[in-house]
């Protein structure tokens, strides 16, 4: 079990690196979509690369970054009935929602996604759009995003088995960690309330 939650800890570490390097593309959306948006207000001008730049961006910053997400334990979750059993029910709950809906699901979009992408770079294929950008770039980030996914599953199941063995902390607890803005928030707040104390106890 050991040498199985190593790798678990290969594909978090490969899977941070990638979320962290990811986060920078929100910046580089934003300065595209604003110049496009200055171009085309004030100078009239307008150009199909740079807009389909912005939405080739845009879906790698999401397909990327799934694999991340899915270690940070951010993904939606409608768990009303689950967060009531037991932790090691859930963790069961989970492991059985990664083999039988997770896996499968990831696995058969990384499957079909390999021969479109496939196609799109034996053929060349360019956008309809004039100007536009050839098309297997943005192809490619669906197979390479489900493959992450697939990987931090993986890494996750190991784990949930893992704890429920004894050998590794509960790995639906990564959500729990508060952002800095939340950690500013809450030592500010705090602060507050101490000199709240502190006025009263002074009078």
């Amino acid at each position: 079990m050991k040498p199985l939650l190593t790798i678990a800890r290969w594909i978090d570490q490969w899977n941070t690196l990638v979320g962290q390097a990811v986060t920078w593309l929100v910046l580089v959306v934003a300065l595209v979509s604003a110049g496009n948006a200055v171009m085309r207000k004030l100078f009239s001008l307008s150009s199909n690369t740079w807009l389909e730049l912005q939405w080739y961006l845009f879906g790698a910053i999401f397909l990327l970054a799934a694999g991340y997400t899915f270690l940070r334990n951010e993904h939606v979750r409608v768990d009303v009935l689950a967060q009531k059993l037991p932790e090691r029910a859930q963790v069961g709950i989970e492991i059985f929602g990664v083999l039988f809906f997770l896996m499968p699901a990831a696995c058969l979009v990384f499957w079909l996604s390999i021969p479109f992408f496939w196609k799109s770079w034996i053929t060349h294929e360019l956008s309809s759009n004039t100007d536009g950008l050839i098309r297997w770039p943005a192809k490619l980030l669906i197979p390479v995003g489900f493959a992450f996914l697939i990987l931090a599953g993986l890494s996750h199941l190991i784990k949930c088995v893992g704890f429920l063995r004894g050998l590794c902390p509960n790995p639906m607890r990564v959500s729990s960690g508060k952002s800095d803005e939340e950690a500013l928030v809450e030592d500010i707040l705090a602060q507050q309330r101490q000199a709240g104390i502190e006025a009263g106890q002074g009078r």
